[in-house]
């Protein structure tokens, strides 16, 4: 399909913003190889917080939730799904598990997508779960006047399947061709496939576990261990609006990938620098304590417990408590809020300096 040249595509992305970010991503990347050769078990255990953040913050996205607790117990399985909300997050798990394990084994194909979509809503058998949409969709939003307007319209749903086959095609393409960074491609896949919005329900979920999918075949890891999709919900206005500036005569095949592209880079490159700050070429913090004042030393605002927790996968409940309360006795934190919205933040008198006295 003419609509879906990846050649030009990528032909104009290489502008000098995206090469640079890319540049910037890959030397991230070489850092975070050494590092996981170095600290085995520390990287083992940031990828099952990982998952967890991964499958809230997706799920959150598009409004289905749960509580922390029931989350943490639908991961590990060992709760049954209660609800509706529970079955889909009981469903991405599944789905995000197996291309964690799988990865370099699932290819890029219009039936392996349907399948990830089934196993989507495998505790939920919805009719429409493993097939193209029978309907066409538009994607709307609500003005100030309330009146809801179509921002978007996809491709139309009986020309889904061939669109879908097309850019499968061109993925698989430009990857044997080898011309193009294997992110650069999978990006614009992406977006391609979020366009397209080939179901009926689950699309953004799915675009998000299969930009997942695709940056780990490429050897772009850095999601098994931080939260892409974390980051995506927290920037989620940035998000909209760059689908919005890319969708742009897309269906005419003169969208600009630039915004989207240029947009998920940063995410990508956050979530890099995330984890080197876990970290240091050098060593790691020699100890708990250590590992709590380094986190609050880069801290900007304030944190939770299972925020801390969730960066220092080895720490105990316990330790960290007594670790709190000896910085917040030294005048380094402070407590805020109270019962389930407790945080902690550092004391405005307390400067870098003085935390590694």
């Amino acid at each position: 399909m003419a609509q879906f040249d990846y050649n030009r595509a990528l032909g104009s992305l290489m502008t000098p913003e995206v090469v640079s970010a890319l540049g910037n991503i890959r030397e991230c990347k070489g850092k975070t190889s050494l590092l996981s050769s170095i600290y085995p078990d520390h990287f083992a255990a940031l990828v099952e917080v990982a998952k967890v953040q991964n499958t809230s913050a997706s799920n959150r996205i598009e409004n289905i939730s749960t509580s922390d607790k029931r989350l943490r117990e639908l991961m590990l399985e060992k709760a049954e799904p209660r609800n509706r909300d529970e079955r889909e997050i009981a469903g991405y798990r599944y789905v995000l598990d197996l291309i964690h394990e799988s990865h370099d084994d699932i290819p890029i194909t219009p039936g392996v997508i349907l399948q990830l979509h089934r196993d989507l809503y495998r505790y939920s058998g919805d009719s429409h779960a493993g097939a193209w949409k029978d309907s066409d969709n538009v994607i709307a939003e609500r003005t100030a006047q309330g009146e809801l307007v179509a921002r978007f319209v996809p491709t139309l749903a009986a020309m889904t399947p061939a669109a879908v086959e097309a850019i499968c095609e061109e993925y698989r393409n430009q990857m044997d061709a080898g011309t193009y960074d294997p992110l650069l491609v999978s990006l614009v896949f992406a977006f391609d496939f979020v366009s397209i919005h080939p179901f009926n329900d689950g699309n953004g979920r799915m675009s998000r576990l299969l930009t997942l999918l695709l940056m780990y075949r490429s050897g772009y890891d850095v999601g098994k261990y931080v939260s892409i999709e974390k980051e995506i919900e927290r920037t989620k206005e940035t998000y909209y609006e760059a689908l919005a500036a890319s969708s742009q005569g897309w269906r005419e095949g003169k969208g600009d990938y630039a915004p989207f592209v240029t947009y998920m880079l940063g995410i990508i490159d956050a979530c890099y620098r995330e984890l080197a700050n876990r970290f240091s070429l050098a060593g790691a913090p020699s100890g708990n304590e250590e590992a709590v004042r380094a986190f609050f030393d880069r801290l900007i605002g304030s944190v939770t417990k299972r925020e801390i927790l969730d960066a220092n996968p080895g720490m105990s409940q316990r330790t960290l408590e007594r670790i709190l309360l000896k910085l917040q006795q030294e005048g380094l934190i402070e407590k805020i809020g109270a019962a389930r919205s407790t945080a902690y933040r550092r004391c405005r008198g307390a400067t870098k300096r003085e935390k590694h006295r």
